[in-house]
């Protein structure tokens, strides 16, 4: 997994970065091929915006959130990105257990 943290309009910070690096952690359990992640933290007047991108092979999550706190937002952008990857692997999961039904029946009947 290739964690990208970027700062947009801001001085870096090694705190935002590792707050952000071991939120991003979570997405292990979700994912199982190499994966690029791009965090990108941004400050624009009073708003404070987290931005996570997630790609691998088939799929892409992406999240936005704003508050004015940029920690608040990580942590919410997180749970986005994080509720889109579980309803991704639960559908692939959903799939696969549908495909080994079918065969699973289709094995049971005779020939006719």
């Amino acid at each position: 997994m290739k964690t990208t943290v970027t700062f947009r309009h801001m001085p870096a910070s090694n705190a935002l970065r590792t707050h952000a690096e071991e939120k991003v952690q979570k997405f292990l359990k979700y994912l199982h091929e190499p994966v690029d992640i791009h965090v990108i933290l941004m400050v624009e007047k009073i708003r404070q915006i987290a931005e996570i991108n997630v790609q691998s092979k088939n799929f892409t999550a992406h999240g936005v959130e704003e508050s004015q706190d940029m920690y608040t937002s990580i942590d919410k952008v997180t749970s986005k990105v994080e509720a889109q990857l579980r309803k991704h692997k639960e559908k692939v999961k959903a799939h696969k257990s549908e495909t080994k039904a079918y065969q699973a029946l289709e094995a049971t009947l005779p020939l006719e």
